[in-house]
């Protein structure tokens, strides 16, 4: 009884839009938003095909249940405490919440990862999540770890969801080419140039974003402009090549080639990220862009003349115009 009372008090906080509603776990959150729902939890760095197949079992075990679905997360990576220094994502996590709520989920619910919070024991942190309001059911894959030292296992998560009737269910990665899909194997994909495979796997474009800088110019003055954009150390997955890309300015989608790496012609270069947009006119200075990289052109090489590097350019430029 208690369990369907707590899912029809939920049931308000339905959304009406195919954007779930996202939520901040902090004093202000009412935990009793969780009681009864079909929950799905992760970092779900890149939001990948493996991702949405448990966030979809979450939604479907919502719809047999007649609770909300619901999306689990931090508002870091837990790396970006622990580990910043080598940590590489797919997603700011901006992007990443963002996209989690275009999943088909009712809810986000967003858990500040903060020191105090990722130090406590694996029974201690589940009882501060949930705060007495047990889900109906938790979603997670097989190698799930949590709390303090990432001790808990799914084991431990079931025994504290056992004491209230809360169903654990552990998945599988899903596969591709008989191997499980990851975002550790994504970002090996995006580090070798596979694009086109690593979009496979996430199921949908791999997408980053910059500020664009003031660039040492050399571009303008061979004739062809190029956008600097600044991207931390924990965004720069993408391996050191020329490719074709889209670039988003504004709302608007152009054609673009992007070089990612140092320019080995110029021996005062530092690695960078530099785009030139197709067809584009603007003082952009100091804008955020969007970058899709679609299509490995080539490897970054040292141009015997500048000469050399201007026709280099023009004909990946031109390639870039033609095939996208």
């Amino acid at each position: 009884m208690r369990r369907t009372a707590l899912r029809a008090r939920a049931a308000c906080f339905l959304k009406e839009s195919s954007v779930a509603k996202v939520y901040k776990a902090d004093e202000t959150f009412n935990h009793e938003l969780l009681a009864g729902a079909s929950c799905a939890f992760g970092v779900f760095d890149g939001v990948h095909r493996g991702h949405r197949f448990l966030i979809g079992e979450a939604v479907k075990t919502a719809r047999e249940s007649g609770g909300i679905s619901a999306v689990l997360t931090f508002d870091i990576d837990p790396d970006e405490r622990f580990h910043a220094e080598r940590l590489k994502k797919l997603m700011s996590n901006e992007r990443r919440i963002e996209a989690l709520a275009e999943t088909g989920v009712d809810v986000v619910v967003v858990l500040p990862f903060t020191a105090e919070f990722s130090s406590q024991e694996p029974s201690a942190f589940l009882d501060a999540l949930f705060k007495g309001a047990v889900p109906y059911a938790m979603h997670v894959g097989s190698d799930f770890r949590f709390g303090a030292r990432a001790a808990g296992t799914v084991a431990d998560l079931e025994a504290w969801g056992a004491r209230d009737g809360m169903h654990v269910c552990a998945h599988d990665l899903k596969s591709a080419d008989g191997r499980p899909i990851t975002a550790t194997r994504i970002r090996l994909l995006l580090a070798d140039g596979e694009c086109e495979q690593a979009c496979a796997l996430l199921g949908h474009p791999y997408v980053f974003e910059g500020a664009v800088l003031k660039g040492r110019g050399e571009g303008t003055d061979m004739g062809f402009a190029t956008a600097n954009i600044s991207l931390p150390s924990m965004m720069q997955v993408l391996g050191e090549a020329v490719y074709a890309a889209y670039a988003t300015v504004d709302g608007v989608r152009y054609k673009a080639a992007m070089s990612v790496g140092v320019a080995p012609t110029f021996a005062d270069a530092t690695a960078t990220c530099e785009v030139h947009i197709l067809d584009f006119a603007g003082e952009i200075y100091g804008d955020i862009i969007q970058i899709e990289p679609v299509h490995y052109l080539r490897p970054m090489i040292k141009f015997e003349s500048v000469d050399e590097l201007i026709a280099t350019v023009k004909s990946n430029i031109q390639w870039v115009r033609e095939n996208l």
